[in-house]
This record gives structure tokens, C-alpha cells and sequence, in this order.
């Protein structure tokens, strides 16, 4: 594996990105990020993993300061999984040139983009600058960010000619969507989150049932999640898959969630 720290020794080493298969990180590397590079290697002869906190996506600082960081153990994992190339840039490097800006209309200041201002434009733009850096026309991410691949697609996809290639959310045994936040969470707190899990896998099941929303309140086990397991729930969503409306049932739907456990934030979808 090839460990690449500039831009400058990037351009030098690849010259062709027709083959390479492109998958973003902040590092933390666990089986959900294995399975993002095991479809790359799939689909693709090589591919490039970046590991790239990026701190304009946070929307505080002790937030980013804290974030799970092994960038030795990260590289361990990479160099078993066989990654050709692994990209570790620096905030100087992705920031140094200009670059569009992105706005979020009102339309699409839903869910995470409501409750965490300017998150998504930071991934947008750090992403823009990403895809301007290395230029694979493949991207492999996990569902688990389900909006935020949404949003990729919908700003980014087309300027770049890229395909965002959608990979299933990957859990535990008890049923835990796989994060590297997990990694600030206890014993007993991730055995809250594995619970609540479960119970908004029942909540999914209910609305298989039901015709219509109206069937369904949300806003009662809305109540319910946040007395049973004393957390704070953003938000609990049914969206449509295609355009993240909020969903009628008649389409493709998800079940969208994002709350806090001993301040902690989780997302997740189902």
C-alpha cells in the first residue's frame, strides 16, 4: 500500500483514475468502511482510501477535537484489506485553493441538515474538494449517511460525471449500525443503542402494515424512545428513498432517526 500525504506526491504517483475505485473516510476504520473497500476492489483494479477529518463539517470544536482518531491501527487495517493507495492529506492541502461554496435551499434543510447548521455544507464541500483532488469516477459510501449520499448525488454526481455507489449499512450482532463514534460509547451505552435499535426495527416492521401515515404516529414513539431509553431524539422520520419527501408509503421508504446518548449523536435509517 502506498501512503500518499500531498497533493503534489498524489499527481506524481497516479495518472489515471479510470480504473481506481474512490472511498472517502475520517478514519476509524471498522467493517462498515471493509465492506465500502471490498465493493471498490469488486468493481474496480484498484482503489484509494482518503482518511481526512474534516473540521467544517463539525459544528463544534470540541466535537472535532474529540473525534476517534488511530491513524496507526487505521493503517494496519488498510494494508490487510490490500489497499492500493491510502491518502492522508492535510487541512492545508484541501483548503488551500478556491473552490465553490454550497447553500442548502430551505427544500433540503431536512433532518441532520435541520438539526446540525452548516454540516452538509461542509461535507459538500470538502467532498467538492475531494472529487477535484482525486478524480475516480466511482465512489463507494455507506448507507448508514443516507442523506448525505443523497446530497452528494444530487450537487456532485453530475458536475463530476462521478457514480456514487451506495453500499448496505453494516451492523453488529446486535443490530448496532457500525460508526466510528460507537468508539466514544461504553458498555452500557452501547447496549442502550442496541436496544433502541431493535425497537425502531419493530417501528419499520409496524409500517410494512399500514397504508398510510396517518395509521402510524410517529410522534407517540417519538415520546416512548425518548422515556424508555432517557435520550433526546432530533428526529423520527419516515422519508422517501428517491427524493427524502416525507413518505405516503406508496414509494420506497425509510425510517430516519438521529439522536443523542450520553451526548453522543447517532443517525441511522432503516
Amino acid at each position: 500500500m502506498k501512503i500518499i500525504t500531498s497533493i503534489f506526491e498524489l499527481n506524481k504517483e497516479i495518472k489515471d483514475y479510470k480504473n481506481i475505485g474512490f472511498v472517502p473516510t475520517m478514519g476509524g476504520i471498522h467493517m462498515g468502511h471493509k465492506s465500502l473497500i471490498k465493493a471498490s476492489q469488486k468493481k474496480k483494479s484498484k482503489t484509494i482510501v482518503s482518511i481526512f477529518v474534516n473540521p467544517t463539517q463539525f459544528n463544534k470544536k470540541s466535537d472535532y477535537k474529540k473525534y476517534p482518531r488511530n491513524i496507526k491501527k487505521d493503517i494496519i487495517s488498510l494494508k490487510k484489506l490490500n489497499v492500493d493507495y491510502l491518502f492522508i492529506p492535510k487541512i492545508n492541502d484541501i483548503y488551500k485553493f478556491k473552490a465553490t461554496r454550497f447553500v442548502l435551499k430551505k427544500k433540503d434543510k431536512i433532518l441532520c441538515a435541520k438539526f446540525r447548521t452548516g454540516h452538509f455544507e461542509g461535507v459538500l464541500n470538502v467532498m467538492n474538494r475531494l472529487m477535484l483532488i482525486i478524480k475516480s469516477k466511482d465512489l463507494f459510501m455507506g448507507e448508514k449517511d443516507f442523506q448525505q449520499i443523497f446530497l452528494i448525488r444530487k450537487f456532485l454526481s453530475k458536475k463530476f460525471n462521478a457514480r456514487i455507489n451506495s453500499c448496505p449499512t453494516i451492523r453488529t450482532a446486535n443490530k448496532i449500525a457500525l460508526s466510528t463514534r460507537n468508539k466514544l460509547l461504553n458498555k452500557k451505552f452501547l447496549q442502550k443503542a442496541s436496544q433502541i435499535a431493535k425497537f425502531l426495527i419493530k417501528i419499520k416492521n409496524k409500517s410494512e402494515l399500514y397504508s398510510t401515515k396517518s395509521n402510524l404516529n410517529l410522534s407517540d414513539f417519538k415520546k416512548e424512545l425518548e422515556k424508555k431509553f432517557e435520550i433526546k431524539v432530533d428526529y423520527l422520520e419516515f422519508r422517501d428513498e428517491k427524493n427524502l419527501k416525507l413518505n405516503n408509503f406508496k414509494n420506497k421508504f425509510r425510517l430516519f432517526v438521529a439522536y443523542n446518548i450520553n451526548k453522543i449523536r447517532l443517525i441511522d435509517n432503516f
